[in-house]
């Protein structure tokens, strides 16, 4: 089986290096040093990850036979891809591959239906899933565990615990801070003088 385990972006400095988006929780695995790659477009690979470094918070990789920043430009965009036995499971049982999860019945608590899992979007500092609601629109979940208490691939669904307003717009709370709510109070006193202040110029006339 085949998962996409990054995308290349910007070339980095002028020996070759390319910062990647990472689409893994196993970039040590899937993007180490050593390890062979499939691209899309195939015509671009396999690559070779010679090394890898994390700088300013971004992965940087360097693949062999790309020397310089020009051939490294020229990647700009690739998707990486990563053959993977079926078979194979995380070693950690809180995480999961993607293809793990792609399909799943996204249900709330009570087993009321949401959607269907359609994609794992990976971010930097955050995993999302996107769910296909019964009427064609897509919603993000995001993937922590506050949010989405329950994998049950046995049972093939994702238990949510949204917050209101993340399913149905219409259910968000609107809080208002403390400051908000003493301008809020101001705003309402200064409002009442003003009022009181023209009946009683009315009432002097």
């Amino acid at each position: 089986m085949q998962l996409v385990v990054g995308k290349i972006g910007r070339a980095h400095g002028i020996k070759g290096d390319v910062s990647v988006e990472v689409r893994t929780d196993e970039p040590e695995l899937r993007l180490g040093p050593g390890a062979v790659v499939l691209t899309d477009p195939a015509a671009v690979g396999p690559l070779t990850v010679e090394s890898g470094k994390v700088h300013s918070g971004r992965l940087l990789l360097r693949f062999a036979g790309v020397n310089d920043r020009n051939a490294a430009e020229a990647l700009r965009g690739t998707v990486l891809i990563s053959e993977v036995d079926p078979e194979e499971r995380p070693d950690d049982p809180e995480e999961f591959y993607d293809h793990q999860l792609i399909g799943l019945d996204v249900v709330l608590l009570d087993g009321t239906l949401v959607g269907e899992l359609t994609e794992v979007v990976h971010l930097p500092y955050q995993d999302l899933l996107t769910v296909k609601r019964p009427d064609g629109t897509d919603v993000l979940v995001p993937f922590v565990t506050r949010i989405v208490p329950t994998i049950d691939l046995e049972n093939q669904r994702a238990v949510i615990d949204p917050p209101p307003g993340l399913i149905d717009a219409a259910q968000a709370e609107v809080v208002r801070g403390e400051d908000e709510a003493d301008d809020a109070d101001d705003a309402d006193d200064a409002g009442d003088a003003r009022n009181g202040g023209d009946a009683d110029d009315e009432g002097d006339e």
